[in-house]
């Protein structure tokens, strides 16, 4: 009979004390410094300016700042196809901007850096009521992409406890999107829609290797039966999956590692605040795939078999 190389599932109390810690340290993190939301979900304005020449976006941001007030932020990009250089203006907030307000800023920009000819492209508005509507939207499409994995994994796992792996799958899940947050929050980005797309791609991405694993603890009770422990055969599976589960996770963060210095390197904000939270996310699945979820479907399996024993000896 084959043995295990590595007995994972021994230290599975510690595993769940890694967790533990860094959902803890997250939600502190979230108390401390707090939530910041973009304006798809927040409300406010987006407002695009065109310049010409060189100038300095700290001096303008400093100025549109003394103009509207903090909480903004600027970025810089340019028209591909005209060559024309724009700023993007975020002004999150409970009111939108008035016409009155972007001809007072435009006029105060072209007085203060006067060879730059600072003209207004685009404003969108955004109502903060529609944004929290969207936010909730994106929220119940997570928590519904969660139940559902839940009702694929039961019926799929069905002869070996699908709802009990089901739930501890969506367990495991949970703890990813929780780290997809905590990189949000930590490195200070603003939840928008990259936050909502690099939780769906979590989701899609950490169950597809939960189920690799429970997979091959199917094919191993099938073969095996009841001739091994519960534990000791999850903890075969385990090995015999791992090689294959750390590969494909290096080669996909590897490739996510790229953009992410490439979108440094080309100040591509938006590629990086979605790139960044995929490769710790993806990181997580596989940590919670191997360890979490089967150390938490373990757990409850030995604690049902104490609990028989204890009653037959009654």
């Amino acid at each position: 009979m084959q043995t295990a190389k590595y007995n994972f599932m021994a230290k599975r109390r510690i595993f769940f004390g890694i967790s533990a810690a860094i959902i803890a340290v997250i939600l502190l993190c979230s108390v401390i410094f707090g939530v910041q939301m973009d304006i798809q979900f927040k409300g406010g304005a987006l407002v695009s300016l065109g310049y010409q020449g060189d100038v300095s976006i700290s001096d303008v941001e400093n100025t549109i700042k003394s103009q509207l007030g903090n909480g903004i932020s600027v970025q810089a990009g340019s028209n591909s196809s005209t060559g024309q250089k724009s700023l993007t203006v975020n002004l999150p907030g409970a009111e939108t901007v008035a016409t009155e307000e972007l001809e007072q800023l435009i006029a105060t920009l072209n007085e203060k850096f006067s060879g730059n000819e600072f003209t207004q492209l685009e404003t969108q508005n955004v109502n903060p009521t529609m944004g929290h509507e969207f936010l909730i939207k994106c929220l119940v499409a997570v928590v519904s992409a969660c139940v559902l994995i839940l009702l694929y994994v039961w019926y799929r796992f069905r002869k070996i406890g699908g709802r009990t792996a089901g739930l501890f799958a969506v367990c495991a899940l949970c703890n990813d999107l929780l780290v997809v947050f905590g990189v949000f929050v930590i490195f200070r980005i603003p939840l928008n829609g990259n936050f909502i797309a690099a939780m769906l791609t979590i989701l899609g991405y950490s169950i597809n290797d939960t189920v690799v694993i429970y997979d091959r603890i199917r094919e191993n009770r099938k073969l095996l039966g009841n001739k091994m422990p519960f534990e000791e055969m999850v903890n075969l599976s385990i090995n015999q999956s791992l090689r294959r589960s750390i590969n494909t996770t290096v080669t996909t963060c590897t490739a996510l590692g790229v953009v992410c210095v490439v979108s440094v390197i080309f100040d591509l904000s938006s590629i990086f605040t979605f790139a960044l939270p995929l490769v710790i996310g993806m990181a997580s699945g596989l940590y919670t795939s191997l360890f979490l979820a089967t150390g938490l479907w373990v757990e409850w399996e030995n604690h049902k078999q104490n609990k028989l024993l204890e009653e037959n000896k009654k």
